[in-house]
């Protein structure tokens, strides 16, 4: 095996320009596809860091139609809750249109029980918990703007409108690296007082419940009781796992998803082909080589394994070097388009896909020269001439 082996990276170098271009070509490759499905993985991100013990209560006919505050009560009151709290999608606009980020009204005490993922400082909680004017972010978008505990900081509102001032309580981090730390969060009744001044038909009307149940495997059965206690009234609701909530989201997107994929199993295919010419090449320049080899006695077999082992080869070492590469250029991408991915991880389940990928490449690209290595005649192969 080591004679093999030696062999394997003295072809290699036979011709350094042409395997230095099929390992760019394979490492780019490789790379790409990495980063494409961790694009596809960053859209996911909300999906995967769904709790089980959460469900989310809505109108039936809408996301945009709202809920009356006063089913607060009778969804406590439903067998299997545990907890329930309550919030509204704001839709503020920081300064301008492209300092985009989630911003929501809600109730801080119950919601900060529900997501303990988010880290909040105990001092900045209780803080946070007194003032009514008070927000709260995540780590990343404070160091987005260069936030500051105590900043005074102004929101233009759009579903509600007019100038809208928080002071800056907290600053919040995930538990992992799966959490949002991008949002915005202030107190539901800050809205809900203002919305009263202005005699809104916005006023004690909430977006979403938030609930926890008591047995997250009877959270089916838990839905549906909600949903039973609202059923022929002027507001039926749809409850659904926190999961579902967030695939709703993500189904809207589902023909931009399906391009990603798309796009970049034909990255693979190409450089496929790529390889499959290069190794063609090789093996038609070595024909001369392999009659030699079959008439000292040795058998497809081993020329298969001599050719195979090259594709192989190359494979890995621009694969590897793909993956390597994929770290870097993942927080690179993040650097300059986290505001758009939150999260934006490489997974070990990227690099797997990435390794099987490459391996793909590696035996796709060494099944016909190995095909006709094995089968052109020995009599033919060293009379070819070039």
């Amino acid at each position: 095996m080591p004679v093999l082996l030696r062999l394997l990276f003295r072809n290699l170098l036979r011709h350094k320009l042409r395997t230095g271009l099929t390992l760019c070509g394979i490492c780019v490759a490789i790379l790409s596809f990495g980063l494409l499905r961790t694009v596809i993985s960053a859209w996911y991100a909300g999906v995967e860091a769904s709790s089980a013990n959460r469900l989310i209560t809505r109108n039936c006919i809408s996301l945009i139609f709202p809920l009356p505050l006063s089913y607060l009560e009778r969804i406590r009151g439903v067998e299997g809750v545990k907890n329930v709290s309550y919030g509204n999608w704001f839709g503020g606009i920081y300064i301008e249109e492209k300092n985009f980020f989630a911003n929501f009204a809600v109730e801080p005490r119950t919601y900060l029980e529900l997501y303990s993922e988010y880290l909040l400082p105990e001092d900045q909680k209780q803080v946070f918990l007194r003032d009514r004017r008070a927000c709260i972010v995540g780590r990343k978008l404070a160091k987005r703007f260069d936030w500051k505990v105590g900043d005074l900081i102004t929101l233009r509102g759009t579903i509600f409108p007019g100038n809208w001032e928080f002071v800056l309580r907290g600053i919040y981090s995930g538990r992992d690296s799966r959490v949002d730390e991008s949002q915005f969060f202030f107190h539901w009744d800050y809205l809900n007082e203002s919305l009263k001044k202005r005699n809104s038909v916005m006023a004690d009307q909430v977006g979403i419940y938030i609930l926890s149940v008591t047995n997250p495997e009877l959270a089916a059965e838990t839905a549906a009781k909600v949903d039973r206690v609202f059923k022929n009234s002027y507001a039926e609701t749809l409850t659904e796992t926190e999961k579902a909530f967030q695939l709703g989201f993500v189904a809207l997107t589902e023909a931009i998803l399906l391009v990603i994929q798309l796009v970049s199993f034909v990255v693979i295919v190409i450089i496929m082909a790529v390889a499959a010419n290069s190794m063609s090449m090789s093996v038609r320049e070595r024909l001369g080589e392999y009659a030699v080899f079959k008439t000292l006695g040795f058998g497809g077999t081993y020329l298969a394994t001599m050719i195979l082992g090259e594709s192989l080869l190359i494979a890995v070492l621009g694969g590897a070097g793909g993956v390597l590469l994929t770290f870097p250029a993942a927080n690179a991408f993040l650097n300059y388009l986290g505001d758009y991915f939150p999260v934006f991880l490489v997974t070990k389940q990227t690099v797997f896909f990435q390794g099987l990928a490459a391996l793909a490449v590696g035996m796709a690209s060494a099944v016909l020269p190995t095909w006709r290595a094995a089968r052109v005649p020995i009599i033919q192969a060293l009379g070819r001439v070039g």
